[in-house]
This record gives C-alpha cells, structure tokens and sequence, in this order.
C-alpha cells in the first residue's frame, strides 16, 4: 500500500505481479454495489463472479459509489466509498462507507460515518464523495480524505481526517480547496525521488485530470494545477497504482461520457505516456470509478476460487 513515506509498505517483496481491481458499475441503484476484477499483469483486467457484486450494502443509501480498497498496517483490507443513490440527485449524500475484510472474499463491519454528525459546517452536507486512505507514518493513522460540499458551500473541496479503524474519524479538515471551482476524485501519491505529495484531482474546467503538489501530506498545495490527463474524452476518477517490481506507475481513468477506460504512465509522477489501447483491456468489466490494488499470488487464486474468472 501507499503510505506517507511512499512505495507498498509491507508488500514489495511477496507481490507477483497480479492486481484487484475494486470498482463500480454504473448509475441504476443495482449497479452501485462492489464489483471485483483481476488482472495477472496490471494492464488487462477481467471480471470475477461474472460482474455480478462482491458486496450488496445494506446500511445508509445501500448504494456505495467510487470504492477505494488497501491493505491496512495491520494485515487486513479495507474498502471506503460514497455512500450514495445517484438516483436521488447528485447533491444527496452526506456520509462514507466502509468495510474490512481478511481475506479479500469475507467483508464485515459495515459501516457508515456520517458528516452531519459533526454538526457545524458539515451539518448540512450533500456531498461526501469519493473517499480515499493513505497511511500517515509520522501521525501512526490513516488520513481519509474526500470532496465534500454543503447547502452553504455548494462548491466540493477536499477535506481530509484521520483514522485507526475506518469506524470513526476525527473532525474533518480542510486539504485542498480552489475558490468558486469544484474539486472531486482526489488520489494522493508519494515520489520517494522528489519527495513531494501529488494530489490528482479532476480538473473541472475542462474534464480533464490535474495535480498540485506538495512537502507535506496534509499540504499546504500549490495553487496551480498541472494538467497531465492525455484521453480527448472527459475523465474523472484518476488512481495511480505501481508496476510490480518497475519505477512504472500507471493512472486510470473513468471516460463517463463513452463507459470506457483510458490508461496512462509516468515513472515521475509529472509526464505522462499514453498506454496503446491495444495494450490494455477491461474486457466484461463495464468499470466505473474505482481503485486497484497490487495483491499476491495467494490472493489471486482464492479470489479466483471464491468467485471465478473468465480466461
């Protein structure tokens, strides 16, 4: 997993090359719930359990959005998402979901954290969306972060809060806001090269995906965004996730007006490089945003077990 140092904490070396891809699938009630896929080389990826869900949510909305998954410092996964209907209009969600797992195929501890009940600001929350997770070595937690809006401020900023358990999370905190723009889908990863923090985020202007950087995780930002998105369709949804055993990290993203996918690279965070579409695939996926994660040989065959794969 990423963490505030940078790199897979706890993986580097038992990781073969084999990748979970946690996402969702589209905007009707009953395609928002977990789906799984899995690819044997990070580039082409295939659905298990015949793209039906891995997880039906049954507490908040009981329709999670935007799934970010990690194994946690202590041995177990963890998924976070938007705990939302979309069919209830875009300003209509006002907590997170998450859950825990030890095995990547039995999920437990449901669980929904609310922003209204901070009270104040985020009393009148109507977005919380798209949360990720980063482990923070010098706070000994992990800093959740999301784009959240309010009746008051109806222009989403990313925010951000700690936690040990992903059941509760301290008050939350402002990260990164751009005055009178919407900022959504930010993904935070670390150049050990450079040591700075690079916030991708979607660039609301023009559908493209930006980043700021940073010294430190919970910022200050710079205040310019770099565009560094190469898809001609409009993107949102980046994750980052690195090439087992290469400097080669790759961004996904999701072309929501066309259901595809687009891939890139970078080995430095700032330049990019298209990945040919004939180099990648999600074949049977109909993916929407999501995450991947860098799993092991034993991970993937009991996924595969468990839930079955087209080959």
């Amino acid at each position: 997993m990423r963490d505030s140092s940078g790199g897979y904490a706890d993986v580097v070396k038992s990781l073969s090359g084999k990748y979970l891809f946690c996402q969702f699938v589209g905007n009707a009630p009953e395609e928002e719930r977990i789906h799984f896929a899995v690819s044997r080389d990070g580039y082409n990826f295939k659905p298990l359990n015949n793209n039906e869900p891995i997880i039906i949510q049954t507490k908040g909305k009981k329709c999670v959005r935007d799934p970010y998954i990690l194994k946690g410092q202590d041995g177990f996964f963890y998924i976070i998402g938007t705990d939302m209907k979309s069919s209830e209009g875009w300003t209509s969600n006002h907590a997170l979901v998450t859950w825990k797992s030890a095995d990547l195929v039995n999920w437990t501890d449901e669980t929904i954290i609310d922003m209204r009940d901070f009270g104040g600001e985020f009393a009148a929350t109507t977005r919380a969306w798209a949360p990720q997770a980063i482990w923070d070595k010098s706070a000994g937690a992990y800093m959740v972060y999301w784009a959240n809006s309010t009746i008051e401020n109806d222009v989403a900023a990313m925010y951000y809060a700690y936690t040990a358990d992903f059941k509760a999370i301290t008050e939350p905190r402002l990260l990164y806001e751009r005055k009178g723009i919407q900022t959504i889908d930010g993904d935070i990863t670390y150049n050990e090269e450079n040591g700075y923090f690079y916030l991708y985020f979607k660039h609301d202007e023009d559908q493209t995906i930006a980043y700021v950087k940073s010294k430190t995780l919970t910022g200050p930002y710079e205040d310019s965004p770099v565009v560094v998105s190469l898809s001609k369709e409009g993107v949102e949804g980046s994750s980052m996730y690195r090439v087992t055993g290469t400097d080669s990290w790759i961004m996904i993203m999701d072309e929501y007006g066309t259901g595809r996918f687009f891939m890139q690279m970078t080995t430095d965070m700032e330049n990019f490089k298209a990945v040919s579409p004939n180099d990648y695939s999600f074949d049977g996926v109909r993916p929407r945003h999501g995450s991947v994660l860098a799993i092991t040989d034993e991970e993937y065959e009991r996924l595969v077990k468990a839930y079955g794969v087209a080959e």
